[in-house]
């Protein structure tokens, strides 16, 4: 029977417009780009740097029982990853047994996620304005933790600092490795345009 022309109004789907893009990438492409050409020198907007990807990572090989990880810390891990990112996780197993380490040859060790373009840029927004200012004691990021290509690796030792995460409801404790890997770039640089971006880096210690 078919559906009258009311019923199918009613189940057609809300035009909510034109998405925002996210406006940290606004404030990138508007602002930071501009200001780090000047610093550097560099006039050719293609030859500045600019954030490519953003890699979280959480080690599962400590919570290993003989050759397995317990489900509920594999699957709070992965609701963690998920529920941070948006995006879903991938499970890495280890490519070769260590011994020390009591690892086994494609015994799960992690869980992953690369994130790139508008969920990148949303979540580095909730990273820099939301999560880190959460963090006990904080007194601003190392600015020793760049490498040559000017990705910036950060680490958090507990999942509670993202809004997303209610501690009541995990039955573990766990941290996590983020890596803001950038394009075009070297230590200096990549410093500079975090800092636009709002990241709070160590400020050096005045002497009076």
């Amino acid at each position: 029977m078919a559906k009258s022309k009311k019923h199918q109004e009613a189940e057609a789907p809300v035009d909510t417009g034109p998405k925002q893009p996210p406006r940290l990438k606004v404030r990138f492409d508007s602002e930071v780009s501009k200001a780090v050409g000047e610093k550097f020198g560099l006039q050719n907007p293609m030859a500045r740097p600019r954030v490519e990807k953003i890699v979280i990572n959480i080690n599962m090989g400590r919570h290993l029982e003989g050759t397995k990880i317990p489900p509920a810390v594999k699957d709070t891990v992965l609701q963690t990853i998920s529920k941070i990112s948006g995006q879903k996780p991938i499970v890495l197993k280890a490519k070769k047994s260590v011994s020390n380490f009591k690892v086994r040859e494609g015994v799960d060790t992690a869980a992953m996620v690369t994130l790139r373009r508008e969920r990148m840029w949303h979540f580095l927004d909730r990273l820099i304005n939301l999560s880190i200012p959460r963090i006990k004691d904080f007194r601003g990021l190392p600015t020793n933790s760049f490498d040559k290509q000017g990705n910036y690796s950060m680490g958090l030792s507990e999942q509670g600092v993202f809004p997303e995460i209610n501690m009541a409801e995990v039955n573990f404790t766990h941290g996590m490795n983020i890596t803001i890997c950038m394009q075009r770039s070297d230590p200096a640089k990549s410093r500079f345009l975090l800092e636009q971006l709002g990241m709070p880096f160590k400020r050096p210690e005045t002497r009076n």
